[in-house]
């Protein structure tokens, strides 16, 4: 009985045995569940390569980046296009360069074919220096294209508080003119003509007090003329007047000219 008893001890610890080692068994499986935990550690590092491919999803956003980069390229493209406008523009300018309102046409034949207007001359009459009886008229274009004048200004001596000026002097003027349709005056530049109230310098009326000029006899109103105090002691003898010049001494020899 004691034999049996033992054997049944031993059975019942062979079993428990076997137990045990069923959850060994089952330990190192649950083990072997947590090795693939471990090699999860591994696949956390593939996931750290996969963050490095979320990374890559940043680079997705970097792709999102180089969407903006693209539009920010488009936006390139508009700034190109607006270049475009802008040179568009600038060919714009370079036509309006050929007008008068990007500097003028300053060419002798354009002057030819366009008198001036008298809202673009100032006109100015002072004694010239080193003479006591000559005075120099200068017509100033003011105006931004090149334009025509007479040969000379009409020209007239009178007195201020007359009535009738009708009996007013006018000088000679040089004869035998021909050639260039008009005198050419640039923007910004001057045509001079020179008046000698007495060439003898003796003698003389000295009523006139007024100078009256009109910058272009042949195209302008009556209206357009200018008038010019002389002051006083003024004595006027066969007065002379030459043609427009470029400088006063040019303007002096075609002054001395005139009336032959």
């Amino acid at each position: 009985m004691r034999t049996i008893r033992t054997r049944k001890h031993t059975a019942a610890l062979g079993v428990v045995t076997a137990v045990l080692a069923l959850a060994l068994t089952a330990c190192n499986e649950e083990d072997g569940s947590a090795a693939p935990a471990g090699g999860s550690d591994t696949n956390s590092s593939a996931a750290a390569s996969a963050g490095g491919s979320q990374t890559g999803g940043d680079g997705a956003k970097g792709s999102d980046t180089s969407k903006s980069g693209g539009t920010a390229q488009n936006a390139g493209s508009k700034t190109g296009s607006s270049s475009a406008g802008g040179s568009s523009s600038t060919g714009g300018g370079s036509k309006d360069s050929g007008s008068s309102a990007g500097g003028g046409n300053t060419s002798d034949s354009y002057a030819y074919k366009h008198p001036c207007q008298a809202s673009d001359l100032s006109i100015r009459v002072y004694p010239r220096e080193g003479s006591k009886t000559q005075h120099v008229i200068e017509v100033n274009n003011t105006g931004a294209n090149s334009c025509g004048l007479s040969y000379f200004p009409q020209v007239s001596l009178g007195a201020s508080n007359a009535s009738d000026h009708s009996g007013d002097i006018t000088p000679a003027v040089p004869g035998g003119l021909g050639g260039a349709p008009a005198y050419p005056v640039k923007p910004k530049t001057a045509a001079i003509a020179v008046i000698d109230l007495n060439p003898k310098g003796s003698g003389g009326v000295t009523w006139v007090n007024e100078m009256n000029v009109l910058a272009d006899g042949d195209h302008m109103a009556n209206a357009d003329t200018q008038n010019f105090e002389l002051g006083p002691d003024v004595k006027v003898l066969d007065p002379k007047l030459g043609l427009y010049e470029t400088t006063v001494a040019d303007a002096v020899k075609s002054m001395q000219s005139a009336g032959k």
